[in-house]
């Protein structure tokens, strides 16, 4: 780990060079404050030993500069005399102090580092639970309507257009009848990242409900949608899925609802459902095609 030590005394920052070394630290000095923030964002650096009175700036300085609420959390641990106000501090280390006494508080300071990885690691772990499907990876149903809502507002206020495509997997109630659900699964995994590929990198994509999926399209009007969706379906078609080495044939559906102008009328709920609506027209049609709604 590298450590920021801003001490002045010569004497005491060998005393925390020689702590750090003992605990297989790495040290790096600065002596003023912009010298400091910029070894903490350059060097990605995490821990912070400083005596700030020594250094003729403010605690408060460095530390509300330097913590980031985007980025991962950053300990400080201070180095005073008996009678100073260290509540900007995580930690404080009265002086005189000797290599062994600052060598615990540098393993303290590691352990809360550690707690607070694990928890942002399980924060972000139930943000993912919260918005993606489990088994595709993709939007779920609910952080797919968030997401198409907002781009809705902003198709509405550039009065750009937009298009919503449903897809539907033509025979999958038959293949997970005949197959078993963990080939269901395994075919439904291969769709969506086959979808994920033949999109656009910044299109809105979800799992609607069991084996739908739906993309969100902003700046698309009808023909371009049609051409994606055409895309999407002839590369599941080439994709091949085998179960018990034979090649399943997977057919899909595809319903578009595409609005050329945005009013202040025009909601995502009502969009998708005309998408649903066209996507069943094209499997009543033979399936393997495209069905476009213009609203």
């Amino acid at each position: 780990m590298k450590v920021l030590v801003l001490v002045a005394d010569s004497k005491e920052r060998a005393l925390v060079q020689t702590a750090l070394e003992k605990s297989g630290h790495e040290m790096i000095s600065a002596d003023k404050i912009e010298q400091a923030l910029n070894s903490i964002e350059l060097d990605q650096i995490r821990f912070v030993i400083m005596d700030e009175e020594a250094l003729g700036f403010k605690k408060p300085d460095l530390i509300q500069q330097a913590n980031d609420p985007n980025k991962s959390s950053r300990y400080f641990l201070s180095l005073t005399s008996l009678d100073k106000d260290t509540a900007d501090f995580d930690d404080t280390l009265h002086k005189p102090f000797t290599v062994p006494e600052l060598k615990a508080r540098i393993r303290i300071g590691q352990r809360v580092l550690s707690l607070a990885d694990n928890l942002s690691q399980a924060r972000d772990q139930i943000d993912n639970m919260a918005m993606y499907d489990s088994l595709t990876g993709l939007m779920n149903r609910s952080a797919f309507y968030r997401t198409a809502a907002g781009e809705l507002e902003r198709a509405r206020r550039a009065a750009a257009p937009l298009c919503v495509i449903v897809l539907d997997l033509d025979n999958f109630k038959s293949l997970n009848d005949t197959y078993g659900t963990e080939t269901g699964d395994e075919v439904l995994k291969v769709v969506s990242q086959t979808v994920r590929e033949k999109s656009r990198p910044y299109d809105c994509i979800g799992r609607w409900m069991g084996d739908e999926f739906i993309i969100a399209l902003p700046n698309v009007i009808g023909g371009d949608a049609e051409k994606i969706a055409e895309r999407v379906i002839k590369g599941i078609r080439s994709t091949q899925i085998t179960s018990k080495d034979q090649i399943l044939n997977i057919g899909v559906s595809a319903g578009i609802a595409s609005v050329q102008r945005i009013s202040a009328a025009t909601e995502v709920e009502p969009l998708i459902q005309q998408a649903r609506q066209a996507m069943a027209r094209a499997r009543e049609s033979g399936g393997n095609q495209v069905n476009v709604f213009y609203v």
